[in-house]
């Protein structure tokens, strides 16, 4: 199998690493760099699962070559924030109980900063249409909604 070197930013960290050329990012990010966060699901690109941000935009890492990280800033839900310090869409998605069993949240974190990143203030409708990539089998979705409205308004009022 032929290998290759990427370089790229995860979380604000630089990292170099050899890897075989078909590894996905989301290998890359699990095996490799540990960053467990990051939930394999269908492997296929329809369940969200896996969803990190990439050069600021929404991205299935399952989908994502090595070769296409070269130079790129990956952002995976450890670099949101951590038990001191969780950002305002956690600390939301904790206050709206919109944390069930927790393997779809990760992805679910990742989509709602995308979506707040560039619409501040969504409608029910955008948040439902940001969310639309990403399956979740407990909530039935009111509860993590509640959560990115809550997000929306906290991170409103920080500014």
């Amino acid at each position: 199998m032929k290998k290759l070197t990427v370089n790229f930013t995860v979380n604000g960290e630089r990292v170099r690493l050899r890897v075989p050329a078909n590894r996905t990012l989301l290998d890359i990010l699990r095996e490799d760099l540990g960053l467990t966060g990051t939930k394999r699901g269908c492997d296929t690109g329809e369940c969200g699962a896996c969803t990190v941000l990439m050069n600021g935009r929404s991205v299935n890492s399952c989908l994502v070559l090595a070769g296409e990280v070269e130079g790129a800033e990956i952002i995976t839900v450890e670099g949101l924030g951590g038990e001191e310090a969780l950002h305002p869409l956690q600390e939301a998605f904790l206050e709206e109980d919109a944390v069930q069993c927790g393997f779809c949240i990760p992805g679910m974190l990742m989509s709602a900063k995308y979506l707040l990143d560039r619409n501040p203030d969504p409608s029910e409708e955008e948040i439902r249409e940001a969310i639309s990539g990403n399956l979740c089998r407990c909530t039935g979705y009111i509860p993590i909604i509640r959560a990115i409205k809550r997000a929306a308004l906290k991170l409103k009022e920080r500014k």
